[in-house]
């Protein structure tokens, strides 16, 4: 599901692109370490300012980006001009990424998440292929807003997400260990339980 107004304006803002910088991905390192010279692929790259992220601060290698909305492809590209030679953006939805981009089974050595599978209607699916595209001993890093943040007000008349079989993070967890991912003590709820923070391994 594509996000609305309201939402593209938040998560392109440069107060997000801060917090991304100084609190989500030092939160994610902690929580499971850099990618030296990885193979990575970020789902829902949006503006692409997480792309960047992957390789300045995690040292990915290459990074595969995918974005549903046509919109933010282009400005990922734009954004990511330099980085021409290690990323590679295209238009395609998570919870297929062999018809998106191309993904056969076990190709990355890292997968990362900024929020975007809960936009995803068929989460579950896209939660499959992460689990699918990681090879053996890779990384999944996610950020995700769980369903107790989605019922709030503020986030039902302001922000457009699917409504149906949202997860809690307990939830979520649970999907990550049946797909074979391993997320052991690696994750942390903030906000409440609004907000799910971790990273999960593929033995």
């Amino acid at each position: 599901m594509l996000m609305n107004k309201v939402e593209t304006l938040m998560v392109t803002s440069p107060a997000n692109r801060v917090f991304q910088r100084c609190v989500e991905a030092p939160m994610l390192r902690r929580l499971g370490g850099r990618t030296p010279g990885a193979r990575a692929l970020e789902i829902g790259c949006g503006s692409g300012y997480g792309t960047k992220l992957i390789i300045d601060q995690f040292g990915a290698a290459t990074v595969d980006a995918v974005a549903l909305d046509p919109a933010m492809v282009t400005r990922a590209r734009r954004l990511l001009r330099r980085y021409h030679d290690q990323v590679r953006i295209v238009q395609g939805s998570a919870d297929d990424l062999q018809a998106a981009i191309g993904a056969d089974d076990a190709t990355y050595d890292a997968v990362f998440d900024f929020g975007i599978i809960h936009h995803i209607t068929n989460w579950r699916d896209a939660v499959a292929e992460v689990a699918r595209v990681l090879r053996p001993g890779g990384t999944f890093y996610y950020l995700e807003v769980t369903a107790t943040a989605l019922a709030r007000p503020s986030y039902r008349r302001f922000l457009h997400h699917p409504t149906e079989d949202r997860f809690t993070a307990g939830q979520f967890l649970a999907e990550l260990a049946r797909h074979g991912l391993d997320p052991a003590d690696r994750w942390r709820t903030y906000v409440g339980s609004d907000y799910l923070a971790g990273v999960a391994r593929k033995p």
